[in-house]
Protein backbone atom coordinates (compact mmCIF):
# COMPACT_ATOMS: atom_id res chain seq x y z
CA UNK A 1 0.00 0.00 0.00
CA UNK A 2 2.70 2.51 1.02
CA UNK A 3 5.58 3.14 -1.33
CA UNK A 4 8.86 1.92 0.13
CA UNK A 5 10.70 4.07 -2.44
CA UNK A 6 8.86 7.30 -1.63
CA UNK A 7 11.04 10.41 -1.52
CA UNK A 8 11.37 11.91 1.98
CA UNK A 9 12.57 15.47 2.58
CA UNK A 10 13.25 16.97 5.98
CA UNK A 11 12.06 20.58 6.18
CA UNK A 12 12.91 23.09 8.87
CA UNK A 13 9.85 24.77 10.39
CA UNK A 14 11.74 26.74 13.04
CA UNK A 15 14.98 26.20 14.99
CA UNK A 16 14.66 22.79 16.60
CA UNK A 17 11.38 22.01 14.83
CA UNK A 18 11.12 20.01 11.61
CA UNK A 19 8.59 18.30 9.39
CA UNK A 20 9.18 15.35 7.07
CA UNK A 21 7.54 15.57 3.64
CA UNK A 22 6.87 12.32 1.79
CA UNK A 23 6.07 12.56 -1.92
CA UNK A 24 4.60 9.53 -3.66
CA UNK A 25 3.52 8.10 -0.31
CA UNK A 26 1.04 5.51 -1.64
CA UNK A 27 1.66 3.14 -4.51
CA UNK A 28 -1.94 3.52 -5.71
CA UNK A 29 -3.49 6.56 -4.02
CA UNK A 30 -6.56 6.48 -6.29
CA UNK A 31 -7.60 3.19 -4.66
CA UNK A 32 -8.04 4.83 -1.26
CA UNK A 33 -9.81 7.86 -2.73
CA UNK A 34 -12.13 5.62 -4.75
CA UNK A 35 -12.95 3.66 -1.58
CA UNK A 36 -13.84 6.93 0.17
CA UNK A 37 -16.16 7.87 -2.70
CA UNK A 38 -17.93 4.51 -2.53
CA UNK A 39 -18.18 4.59 1.27
CA UNK A 40 -19.02 8.27 1.72
CA UNK A 41 -21.91 7.46 4.06
CA UNK A 42 -19.34 6.27 6.63
CA UNK A 43 -18.07 9.83 7.09
CA UNK A 44 -19.62 11.51 10.12
CA UNK A 45 -19.06 14.62 12.22
CA UNK A 46 -17.14 13.62 15.33
CA UNK A 47 -18.28 14.92 18.73
CA UNK A 48 -14.94 13.97 20.29
CA UNK A 49 -12.65 16.62 18.83
CA UNK A 50 -12.69 20.01 17.14
CA UNK A 51 -12.14 18.76 13.60
CA UNK A 52 -14.13 21.06 11.26
CA UNK A 53 -15.74 18.41 9.11
CA UNK A 54 -16.32 14.69 8.62
CA UNK A 55 -14.27 11.67 9.64
CA UNK A 56 -14.13 7.95 8.90
CA UNK A 57 -11.93 5.84 11.17
CA UNK A 58 -9.73 3.26 9.47
CA UNK A 59 -9.12 -0.32 10.46
CA UNK A 60 -5.96 -2.42 10.36
CA UNK A 61 -6.05 -2.67 6.56
CA UNK A 62 -4.83 0.95 6.51
CA UNK A 63 -3.42 1.51 10.01
CA UNK A 64 -1.06 -1.47 9.88
CA UNK A 65 0.77 -0.54 6.63
CA UNK A 66 0.88 3.10 7.75
CA UNK A 67 2.51 2.03 11.02
CA UNK A 68 5.00 -0.16 9.17
CA UNK A 69 5.96 2.71 6.85
CA UNK A 70 6.43 5.06 9.80
CA UNK A 71 8.47 2.49 11.70
CA UNK A 72 10.80 1.70 8.80
CA UNK A 73 11.26 5.14 7.24
CA UNK A 74 10.62 7.84 9.84
CA UNK A 75 10.32 6.81 13.46
CA UNK A 76 13.98 6.92 14.44
CA UNK A 77 14.70 10.07 12.40
CA UNK A 78 11.91 11.85 14.30
CA UNK A 79 13.33 10.98 17.70
CA UNK A 80 10.79 8.27 18.49
CA UNK A 81 11.25 4.68 19.46
CA UNK A 82 8.64 2.03 20.36
CA UNK A 83 5.12 2.83 19.14
CA UNK A 84 2.66 2.43 22.01
CA UNK A 85 -0.57 3.26 20.24
CA UNK A 86 -1.85 4.62 16.94
CA UNK A 87 -4.98 5.19 14.94
CA UNK A 88 -5.83 6.53 11.51
CA UNK A 89 -8.83 8.15 9.88
CA UNK A 90 -9.94 9.66 6.61
CA UNK A 91 -11.04 13.26 7.05
CA UNK A 92 -12.73 16.00 5.04
CA UNK A 93 -12.83 19.60 6.24
CA UNK A 94 -16.26 20.90 5.21
CA UNK A 95 -17.29 23.82 7.44
CA UNK A 96 -17.57 27.36 6.15
CA UNK A 97 -16.13 30.23 8.17
CA UNK A 98 -19.44 31.23 9.79
CA UNK A 99 -19.94 27.62 10.98
CA UNK A 100 -16.64 27.36 12.88
CA UNK A 101 -16.55 27.11 16.66
CA UNK A 102 -13.96 29.23 18.50
CA UNK A 103 -11.37 26.45 18.74
CA UNK A 104 -11.82 25.61 15.06
CA UNK A 105 -10.62 29.14 14.28
CA UNK A 106 -7.27 28.49 15.97
CA UNK A 107 -4.33 26.15 15.61
CA UNK A 108 -4.09 23.22 18.00
CA UNK A 109 -1.84 20.55 19.47
CA UNK A 110 -2.28 16.76 19.53
CA UNK A 111 -1.77 15.91 23.20
CA UNK A 112 -3.51 12.53 23.72
CA UNK A 113 -2.58 12.35 27.41
CA UNK A 114 1.06 11.47 26.85
CA UNK A 115 3.70 11.12 29.55
CA UNK A 116 6.92 13.09 29.89
CA UNK A 117 8.92 10.38 28.07
CA UNK A 118 6.40 10.05 25.24
CA UNK A 119 5.59 11.97 22.06
CA UNK A 120 2.82 12.15 19.49
CA UNK A 121 3.75 11.99 15.83
CA UNK A 122 0.99 13.11 13.48
CA UNK A 123 0.77 12.72 9.73
CA UNK A 124 -1.49 14.11 7.03
CA UNK A 125 -1.65 12.50 3.59
CA UNK A 126 -3.33 14.62 0.91
CA UNK A 127 -5.72 12.70 -1.35
CA UNK A 128 -7.03 15.61 -3.41
CA UNK A 129 -5.85 17.23 -6.64
CA UNK A 130 -6.66 20.88 -5.93
CA UNK A 131 -3.72 22.49 -4.08
CA UNK A 132 -5.92 25.50 -3.23
CA UNK A 133 -7.71 23.30 -0.69
CA UNK A 134 -4.66 23.86 1.47
CA UNK A 135 -1.76 22.12 3.16
CA UNK A 136 -0.60 22.18 6.78
CA UNK A 137 0.72 25.21 8.66
CA UNK A 138 2.75 25.48 11.83
CA UNK A 139 2.65 28.09 14.59
CA UNK A 140 4.33 29.14 17.81
CA UNK A 141 2.58 30.75 20.80
CA UNK A 142 3.19 34.47 21.27
CA UNK A 143 2.48 34.34 25.01
CA UNK A 144 3.58 32.05 27.85
CA UNK A 145 2.03 28.63 27.32
CA UNK A 146 0.23 28.33 30.72
CA UNK A 147 -1.61 31.62 30.15
CA UNK A 148 -2.45 30.68 26.56
CA UNK A 149 -3.76 27.25 27.56
CA UNK A 150 -5.95 28.86 30.22
CA UNK A 151 -7.43 31.09 27.53
CA UNK A 152 -7.97 28.12 25.21
CA UNK A 153 -9.98 26.37 27.93
CA UNK A 154 -12.03 29.55 28.39
CA UNK A 155 -12.57 29.99 24.64
CA UNK A 156 -13.83 26.42 24.32
CA UNK A 157 -16.98 27.42 26.24
CA UNK A 158 -17.62 30.66 24.32
CA UNK A 159 -20.15 31.19 21.58
CA UNK A 160 -18.87 32.45 18.25
CA UNK A 161 -20.03 36.05 18.66
CA UNK A 162 -18.35 36.44 22.05
CA UNK A 163 -15.13 34.92 20.75
CA UNK A 164 -15.19 37.21 17.70
CA UNK A 165 -15.52 40.24 19.94
CA UNK A 166 -12.56 39.12 22.08
CA UNK A 167 -10.34 38.01 19.19
CA UNK A 168 -11.06 41.08 17.11
CA UNK A 169 -11.10 39.10 13.84
CA UNK A 170 -14.08 37.84 11.84
CA UNK A 171 -14.74 34.07 11.65
CA UNK A 172 -12.14 32.36 9.46
CA UNK A 173 -9.75 29.46 9.36
CA UNK A 174 -6.37 30.44 10.78
CA UNK A 175 -3.73 30.92 8.08
CA UNK A 176 -1.59 33.81 9.38
CA UNK A 177 -0.21 35.25 12.61
CA UNK A 178 -2.64 36.76 15.08
CA UNK A 179 -2.47 38.21 18.58
CA UNK A 180 -1.86 34.78 20.12
CA UNK A 181 0.17 32.79 17.57
CA UNK A 182 3.06 33.44 15.19
CA UNK A 183 2.81 31.79 11.78
CA UNK A 184 6.00 29.82 11.05
CA UNK A 185 5.67 27.87 7.81
CA UNK A 186 3.34 25.94 5.53
CA UNK A 187 3.83 22.62 3.80
CA UNK A 188 1.74 23.01 0.62
CA UNK A 189 -0.65 20.26 -0.37
CA UNK A 190 0.05 17.99 -3.33
CA UNK A 191 -1.73 14.83 -4.37
CA UNK A 192 -0.22 11.76 -2.66
CA UNK A 193 2.04 13.88 -0.46
CA UNK A 194 2.24 13.16 3.28
CA UNK A 195 3.69 15.36 6.00
CA UNK A 196 4.84 13.92 9.34
CA UNK A 197 5.46 16.19 12.34
CA UNK A 198 5.58 16.34 16.12
CA UNK A 199 1.95 16.76 17.08
CA UNK A 200 2.80 18.59 20.32
CA UNK A 201 3.62 21.74 18.34
CA UNK A 202 0.79 24.05 17.29
CA UNK A 203 -0.45 23.40 13.75
CA UNK A 204 -3.56 23.62 11.60
CA UNK A 205 -4.91 22.98 8.13
CA UNK A 206 -4.06 25.94 5.90
CA UNK A 207 -7.51 26.63 4.47
CA UNK A 208 -7.65 30.02 2.75
CA UNK A 209 -10.40 29.21 0.23
CA UNK A 210 -13.17 27.54 2.27
CA UNK A 211 -15.68 28.00 -0.55
CA UNK A 212 -13.82 25.19 -2.35
CA UNK A 213 -14.48 22.69 0.47
CA UNK A 214 -16.91 19.88 -0.22
CA UNK A 215 -18.36 16.80 1.47
CA UNK A 216 -17.79 14.85 -1.76
CA UNK A 217 -14.61 12.74 -1.37
CA UNK A 218 -14.02 12.97 -5.13
CA UNK A 219 -13.44 16.73 -4.99
CA UNK A 220 -13.22 17.74 -1.32
CA UNK A 221 -10.25 18.12 1.02
CA UNK A 222 -9.83 14.38 1.61
CA UNK A 223 -6.89 13.43 3.82
CA UNK A 224 -5.61 10.35 5.59
CA UNK A 225 -4.53 11.29 9.12
CA UNK A 226 -2.44 9.13 11.41
CA UNK A 227 -1.47 9.60 15.06
CA UNK A 228 1.31 7.65 16.78
CA UNK A 229 2.02 7.68 20.52
CA UNK A 230 5.67 6.69 20.93
CA UNK A 231 8.40 6.53 23.52
CA UNK A 232 10.76 9.44 23.02
CA UNK A 233 14.43 8.67 22.38
CA UNK A 234 16.36 9.89 25.40
CA UNK A 235 18.51 12.93 24.66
Amino acid sequence: MFNAQARIERRSIAPGRDAWVVDGALREPEVLRDWAVRERTRFIASPYNAYPGLECFMGPEVSTPLTEFFMLRLRQQMGARRTLNMYSRLSMATLQAHELSPLQRLCHRDRMGIGADEMVVACTLYLFDDPLLGGTSFYAPRRPLPALEADIRRWADMDSATFTAELGDPPAYLNASNAHFDFLATVPAAFNRAVFYDGSGFHSSHISAPARLSADPARGRLTLNGFFVCRRIAS
